[in-house]
């Protein structure tokens, strides 16, 4: 088993240096910190956690709980906070939750807990009622995603609305007026699908067109390729005449896509399709799709940030600043990323 002084040899640096790398301390060369890094890659060295604990207070660990990893937006999310902790120095423990309240409330509340030192929490089962769950927690944590909003922690997030209306938008732009909308929720009043429901019936108002419920699109069982299919059959099997398509996810609009095409309609002639996320099966899809960026890589990059802000630099107190600062609030920016499942916008002379 690898030890410390041998990837501080592998490094060429001293063994304080490599401690200081791996307990997050803040004032290292950042190409020091990346031959640290790279060494305790090569080597597999692993780190005795309750020892770091006992030694500083702090474990140099931040929890990471997720619904699922398989959703391509999470999945993508969980990699975005694992580089941006990686280049604090940081590790960090994923805890899919499955959905589920249970799943989430564990996260919350599970025994290792006591091994990290703070949580990034994206809940999708607990709700606003939930909010006090939050109150008196003794860790620092960062709320993720629109289920939960609460004044005693930091936040970071996302813009729905906007984004839904800019994808909407941008058919509205190009002619199309019979859009469907994919990925509704029947249980869900507040959260992702209820914001960006909002935003694409908000653009439609714009321009005086009533929401149409036969384009309503339902997916209550996930937001996955298989019921972005079913959900654009169930649409188009109505009976409605449809031109263009707002989904909810990426991975709803690569379904729907492959509905569209499997009766025989063009894309994006016949329809065209604007997704949200930007997860990279956008970029390979056939066409390529547009898409809504919502800033993840942002997203992550600020989470990190502030649980290391919160939890302080390593040896073992917390950040003046950030021990006083008021919760934060975040909202992340967003953009329409233009591919091949939309046409071209027209060019200015």
């Amino acid at each position: 088993m690898a030890t410390m002084a041998d990837v501080a040899r592998r490094a060429g640096v001293s063994v304080k240096t490599v401690s200081n790398v791996l307990s997050g301390y803040p004032y290292i060369r950042p190409t020091t910190r990346e031959r640290v890094l790279a060494a305790v890659d090569e080597l597999g060295y692993e780190i005795n956690v309750t020892a770091r604990i006992f030694r500083s207070g702090r474990s140099g660990v931040i929890g990471l709980a997720v619904p699922e990893l398989g959703q391509p937006y999470f999945g993508e999310l969980a990699d975005e906070i694992l580089a941006a902790a990686r280049r604090h120095g940081l590790h960090v423990l994923i805890e899919p939750t499955g959905f589920t309240r249970e799943g989430e409330l564990s996260a919350l509340r599970e025994p290792r807990r006591g091994l990290m030192d703070g949580l990034i929490f994206s809940p999708a089962a607990l709700d606003q009622g939930d909010a006090h769950l939050l109150d008196d927690l003794d860790y620092p944590l960062v709320l993720l995603g629109e289920q939960i909003f609460s004044s005693s922690v930091d936040h970071v997030t996302m813009r729905n609305v906007d984004g839904a209306r800019a994808a909407t938008d941008l058919l509205l732009d190009a002619g199309r007026r019979r859009i469907a909308v994919i990925g509704m929720l029947h249980a869900e009043t507040a959260g992702s699908a209820a914001l960006r429901f909002t935003g694409y019936r908000e653009a439609l108002g714009a321009r005086g067109i009533e929401v149409d419920t036969r384009l309503l699109g339902w997916a209550d069982d996930g937001w996955h390729r298989a019921n972005g299919a079913r959900a654009m059959a169930a649409v188009l099997d109505s009976g409605v005449d449809v031109d263009g398509v707002v989904a909810f996810n990426d991975a709803l609009a690569i379904g729907a896509m492959f509905e569209l095409q499997l009766r025989g309609h063009s894309i994006p002639g016949d329809v065209a399709v604007v997704g949200f996320d930007d997860i990279e099966d956008a970029r390979y899809s056939v066409p390529t799709l547009t898409t809504v960026d919502p800033g993840r890589r942002e997203i992550a990059e600020v989470a990190v940030e502030i649980i290391r802000r919160r939890v302080g630099d390593g040896r073992g107190a917390a950040d003046d600043d950030a021990q006083s600062d008021a919760p934060v609030l975040y909202l992340a920016g967003m953009q329409v990323v233009e591919r091949e499942s939309t046409p071209p916008r027209p060019r200015r002379a």
